[in-house]
């Protein structure tokens, strides 16, 4: 990263202090936190790298890694009390704010959330997330949350330009990694206390539904298509109690509890 000293000033404090584990390249921060883990690397462990060899997105996706151009960083978290694996959306959803309070609070850009962890600008992708689990039962032993963000990429392979923006193409502006990484990592601190604070669980579920529901203009009332169940249409009809995104079709009312979802063509 560009000056570690500031970072680590920056996260005096927080449970990520002192645990940055930093790489020039490596096949995927994500996978490298999940090694660890097994091996009992410590809750708040970060992994960060310049460039990425084999990065990943969501389903059989892979992420554009160019080097030095963006923040490519992996969390592995114990969560305490311990959780389902079903409750692990929350975790997704919660990183995807965190993501876009980092983003605005040094940019002044407002992303948009389309579910269930694609920050856009505008109509472009310019932030994913990861979440990997390693469960016991119903107890999460470990989280894994990768998370890539495009921030001074000036262009994109031809394959991607339709479909991925960066930080520096929306603003016109170059914005220093560890700037975004420090905000990026104290809006993570602020998810996790309120998400994993002690009988608290249903209201950090449904101040995250609000605040999605303000940040997002795909939770209510966009058509879009559907990958999972052989493909289908709809218009978003908002989230369920557990944060799952219902799709109104003409015929019911969906949950999509995975697979893609895209505006409809």
């Amino acid at each position: 990263m560009e000056t570690a000293s500031e970072l680590a000033r920056a996260l005096d404090g927080t449970l990520f202090a002192g645990k940055l584990r930093h790489f020039v390249e490596i096949d995927s921060t994500n996978l490298q936190a999940m090694r660890e883990a097994a091996a009992g690397a410590e809750h708040g462990t970060v992994y960060i790298a310049d460039a990425q060899s084999a990065g990943r997105g969501r389903g059989a996706h892979t992420w554009h890694s160019a080097p030095g151009d963006g923040l490519y960083c992996s969390l592995l978290l114990r969560p305490q009390p311990a959780i389902a694996p079903a409750s692990a959306m929350w975790i997704s959803l919660a990183t995807g704010l965190a993501v876009a309070t980092a983003v605005e609070s040094v940019t002044g850009l407002r992303a948009d959330i389309r579910w269930p962890n694609d920050l856009l600008l505008g109509e472009k992708k310019f932030s994913g997330i990861l979440a990997e689990l390693s469960a016991e039962g119903e107890r999460v032993r470990h989280a894994v949350i990768g998370i890539g963000i495009n921030i001074n990429h000036a262009n994109f392979p031809p394959e991607l330009q339709t479909l991925a923006t960066s930080l520096r193409m929306a603003s016109g502006k170059n914005f220093p990694r560890v700037v975004i990484l420090a905000a990026l990592l104290r809006a993570m601190q602020a998810e996790i206390e309120n998400l994993f604070a002690a009988n608290n669980a249903a209201q950090a579920h449904a101040e995250i539904l609000q605040r999605l529901r303000q940040q997002s203009t795909w939770i209510e009332g966009k058509r879009v298509h559907v990958d999972a169940a052989g493909g289908y249409t709809g218009v978003t009809a908002g989230l369920n109690a557990q944060g799952f995104l219902q799709v109104q079709t003409a015929a019911d009312l969906r949950t999509v509890l995975s697979g893609g979802v895209r505006a409809e063509n």
